[in-house]
């Protein structure tokens, strides 16, 4: 017979939730630093077209994710779904590796610009991986996750060259990224870049996958009560 529902107790009541104020207040740094360099950004140029940016789309996907995640560490609440993580981190790592690899020629900016630059496009994704490092336990993230990943990086490929055809011609940074170009290189050049482009992002993102299965968990405090494995009352 089963027992009735007002029998079952909270979890919460048997296991008080456990703090992490220092992963809360380091996310809560990184949240602050994405937000940071999105504004100086938006300050100094035009809004609308910093907007379309990956680089910028991807740091307040970060500055939104973790100010969700720094308050649940901070009130001992479930972390934020590993798959979210994952992704934030994929997403984060595409716009560093871009800048540093394949924008590498272009003229280093100055002043306020190249705060945000460095925000953006360095310390941002840097301390977004040491977080998934070194705070967000190990989940067995999936080949499938890898996938489905990439369907964001896919459909803002096709946003830049529709974007760039909607604009009229002579439009300044009509196309935001010179390898996405068809006035330039023709659409057989820029296809071909974008399948480049797609599959070592879908590389990266297999490398995530994988590195989530071999890393070590860095445990936190353990509660006195009963360990964190799988149980009856855990």
């Amino acid at each position: 017979m089963t027992a009735p529902f007002w029998t079952y107790v909270p979890v919460s009541a048997v296991v008080p939730p456990v703090r992490r104020p220092y992963a809360a207040a380091f996310r809560a740094l990184i949240a602050l630093a994405a937000l940071t360099g999105v504004v100086i950004a938006a300050v100094l140029g035009s809004p609308a077209r910093v907007l379309s940016h990956f680089t910028v789309q991807s740091n307040v996907l970060v500055a939104a994710v973790f100010a969700v995640s720094a308050r649940r560490a901070w009130a001992g609440r479930p972390p934020v779904r590993p798959r979210i993580t994952g992704a934030v981190l994929l997403y984060i790592a595409i716009t560093a590796v871009v800048h540093h690899l394949v924008l590498a020629g272009a003229a280093a900016p100055a002043g306020w610009a190249a705060v945000a630059d460095h925000l953006l496009h360095t310390l941002v994704p840097i301390g977004v991986a040491l977080d998934w490092l070194l705070l967000v336990r190990p989940c067995g993230l999936r080949p499938l996750d890898a996938a489905l990943w990439l369907v964001y990086p896919a459909v803002y490929v096709l946003f830049v060259l529709a974007r760039g055809f909607a604009l009229p011609p002579g439009t300044a940074g009509r196309y935001l990224y010179p390898f996405l170009d068809p006035l330039t290189h023709g659409y057989r050049v820029v296809i071909a870049h974008a399948l480049v482009l797609g599959l070592s992002f879908y590389a990266l993102s297999l490398a995530v996958t994988a590195l989530d299965w071999i890393r070590p968990h860095v445990r936190g405090r353990q509660n006195r009560i009963s360990s964190q494995g799988a149980g009856g009352l855990k």
